[in-house]
């Protein structure tokens, strides 16, 4: 990998390194014909998600965001094909291939997030306020998935702290909960019983205001693709890649521990805190090492995962906890 050194001293990898992009023709009737349901295999399926790339690739919008040297890693990134085509996102479907298919659909201008509960200040905002509520920074964050794989991803956004520094919190708000939008239309995986509907996922507030904590808005220097969790998420990366609620519509500010979407189906496979902890496996995946995709293939040797995903500096925010019992 190239690397270009900054003049405070931190190595930043180059641009190029960060966002490789293939060109790939885009013909959208045959996505249209995905999202129709006329074609169905798993094969089919891949390559609704390699016309979707390129779709995406056709039509992404660029967003401008200042590089933050503070937030690097200096992993090789993972391809914007293979993060935009290799998602977990059950609203479009279970398959990984289904997101990058159907989730092109789904509406999201207009779009407004509304948050409300324990604050002072509740607001309703547009995109267009999001995007100007605080500078946009490009971070480069490892994704760990609770299904033992991982990517490299630079995404585009500010802490989400600066938000709620808006809607000042009362003293009352313990958790910060988000709400996935609900799109029966757009979401054909809402059919499904496979989670109780809409999707919820929570943090605890010192969680949220934690700088690392994101309010995402684009990734590879672009808009975020639907299948992505677009047009708005959040990311935590020192946690499993479920926790990082995707296209949010409202924000509340509660006093209780959240009811979250996979705790609340299987508490005993998914806790409320879910810290990315090598030494406390899943019962159907080992956490102790993890496959990085697009590298070497499937059976590529697994790297050793990272306590709170290499994020040592969340350490403190969980100090005197017996993190196999809150896990």
């Amino acid at each position: 990998m190239l690397i270009k050194r900054n003049p405070n001293g931190i190595d930043i990898p180059f641009a190029s390194e960060i966002t490789p992009r293939a060109i790939f023709e885009s013909r959208r009737s045959f996505i249209q014909k995905i999202a129709a349901g006329s074609i169905a295999s798993g094969a089919m399926l891949e390559m609704a998600s390699r016309e979707a790339f390129a779709a995406t690739s056709a039509t992404a919008q660029k967003l401008a965001a200042h590089p933050n040297p503070s937030y690097v890693v200096l992993d090789k990134a993972t391809s914007y094909k293979d993060a935009t085509t290799y998602n977990n996102f059950y609203e479009f479907g279970t398959d990984k291939a289904s997101p990058a298919g159907a989730a092109p659909a789904m509406k999201t201008r207009p779009w407004t997030l509304t948050i409300e509960g324990e604050v002072k200040k509740p607001m309703t905002l547009d995109i267009d306020s999001l995007l100007k509520l605080a500078p946009l920074e490009e971070r480069i964050y490892r994704l760990r998935c609770v299904e033992g794989w991982s990517m490299v991803i630079p995404w585009s956004g500010y802490s989400l702290a600066e938000l709620i520094k808006k809607v000042e919190p009362t003293s009352n708000a313990k958790y910060v909960e988000f709400v996935t939008v609900e799109d029966k239309v757009a979401m054909n995986g809402l059919r499904r019983p496979v989670l109780d509907w809409p999707y919820v996922e929570g943090l605890r507030i010192d969680e949220a205001n934690h700088p690392l904590t994101l309010l995402t808005l684009g990734m590879y220097g672009e808009v975020l693709p639907n299948q992505n969790g677009g047009p708005v998420r959040i990311i935590v990366p020192w946690k499993y890649g479920f926790k990082s609620a995707k296209s949010i519509v409202k924000i509340r500010f509660v006093k209780e521990q959240p009811r979250t979407a996979w705790n609340a189906s299987a508490p005993r496979e998914y806790g409320f805190y879910s810290n990315v902890n090598p030494d406390v496996d899943h019962p159907r995946w080992s956490q102790a090492t993890e496959r990085r995709i697009g590298e070497d293939g499937f059976f590529a040797k697994k790297r050793p995962t990272l306590m709170f995903n290499g994020y040592s500096q969340v350490a403190s925010l969980y100090t005197g906890m017996d993190m196999k019992k809150f896990f």
